[in-house]
């Protein structure tokens, strides 16, 4: 029972101590979902690559792009962040790959991304994915509290809900 109670209180203690951050490098052959993605794709045109970081390490990975309506293929995604980009007018935040390297971080990548554009992103208004047509994305989607809002040829489209506070 003890080894299980460490095991627990060692999980929520770096799970506490992990902090989002803007990353320029990565491994792209390390996404499980879009490996054929390069860094220049990931990082133009408004898109950004967030890092949950623990003690120095990158624990879990999300790419995002801004766009002002909801892709159903990475090249409408492209086209929607570069012209959401070039116009200024982003309302809607695409996670469109997202992995982990320790248990955990997914889930919590994405919690952080969620509350980062709830409290510095005054703009965003949904937070909708352009996931993989896939069992593992569609369970990871539904049990982190995310809605199926269509089912496309190749894609899902997962929304989380998000909390503005009114000023």
């Amino acid at each position: 029972m003890k080894y299980l109670k460490d095991r627990v209180d060692n999980f929520f203690k770096w799970v506490k101590g992990t902090e989002l951050a803007i990353i320029e490098e990565i491994d792209v052959s390390e996404d499980p979902i879009r490996p054929h993605l390069d860094l220049d794709f990931r990082r133009s045109h408004g898109r950004q690559i967030y890092g949950l970081e623990y003690d120095g390490n990158i624990e879990g990975i999300v790419c995002i792009a801004f766009t002002n309506e909801i892709p159903h293929t990475e090249k409408e995604l492209e086209l929607m962040s570069k012209n959401s980009f070039l116009e200024k007018n982003s309302s809607i935040m695409i996670p469109y790959t997202v992995w982990s390297r320790k248990r955990g971080a997914g889930k919590e990548i994405m919690k952080k991304a969620i509350e980062h554009a709830t409290k510095n992103m005054s703009q965003i208004e949904r937070i909708v994915t352009l996931s993989p047509l896939t069992p593992m994305a569609t369970h990871y989607h539904i049990r982190n509290g995310a809605e199926l809002i269509s089912i496309n040829s190749d894609t899902q489209n997962f929304e989380y809900k998000i909390n503005k506070k009114k000023t």
